[in-house]
Order: structure tokens, then sequence, then C-alpha cells
């Protein structure tokens, strides 16, 4: 039985299902937050139950926070599928500047995660202190 093609859809659902984020629950926390919003009519911010319709254009934070992409409903897809489907939902009009301010703002914290790992990290481990008085020669570990 072939069911009629969807009109509309909540929207922590459509973005669940193009794959935006990774679960509908995170979806709909960030509608619920004010984050996503409708181009369409006077920048409104959407609730987890509001529905989208084909032609939207939507303004939807990345799913870590960095920037915000700019997006245009093509196709409404009710369940997750695979990425390319998925992909083909939306059109991205997300402005080039922005992606490449975010890609330099991304790998500035990789470099900075990895500081941090490598560095001083306040408190010795067990092991550093052990280690630590090795090296100086001490007799407290003596086990």
């Amino acid at each position: 039985m072939n069911t009629p093609p969807i009109s509309s859809l909540r929207i922590d659902k459509w973005l669940w299902a193009v794959r935006l984020y990774k679960t509908r629950a995170t979806a709909a926390e960030v509608c619920s937050a004010g984050k996503v919003k409708r181009l369409n009519t006077s920048n409104n911010s959407l609730k987890p139950s509001s529905s989208v319709k084909i032609g939207d254009r939507l303004l939807v934070p990345s799913h870590d926070g960095i920037y915000k992409r700019e997006i245009e409903i093509t196709t409404i897809l009710e369940k997750r599928s695979s990425a390319p489907i998925a992909q083909a939902a939306y059109i991205d009009h997300t402005k080039e500047e922005v992606l490449l301010q975010a890609k330099s703002i991304r790998s500035e914290n990789n470099l900075n995660k990895q500081h941090r790992k490598e560095g001083d990290q306040g408190r010795m481990t067990k092991k550093q202190r052990r280690d630590w008085r090795k090296g100086l020669g001490s007799n407290k570990d003596s086990d």
C-alpha cells in the first residue's frame, strides 16, 4: 500500500532524520533552548514540536556549537536513512567564510586540547609521583 508523501514534520524529528544531530533528544534540546530559527518569517525560534515543510530556510547550530548553518529543506524525511539520502534532503547555504572560520577554531581547540594533555595538569598522577620520587632518589616508595 502506497502512503502519500508527507508535507510537514516536527523539526526535532527532521533534524534527527537528516543526521544534523545524533539523537532526537539532542535535536529537541537545541530547539527548546531557542537556537534553531526559521529564516522565512521574522527569525522565530522553533520549539521541538514546530512543523517544517519543504522550502523552509532554517538557521541551525552545528553539533559542537561553533557556527550556525543556514539550510533549506528540499525533502521531508520521517525516518533516519543513509547519509547520502539525508544530505540530499537539504541545501546548505552556509557562507564559505563561516566554514573556514569554524575550521580554524576547531584546529585551535584541538591544539589546545593536545597541549593540555601533554603539559602540566595540576596534581600528579600516581605514576608521575613514583617516577618523580625515583628521580629524586627518595626511598619513600620502597615497597
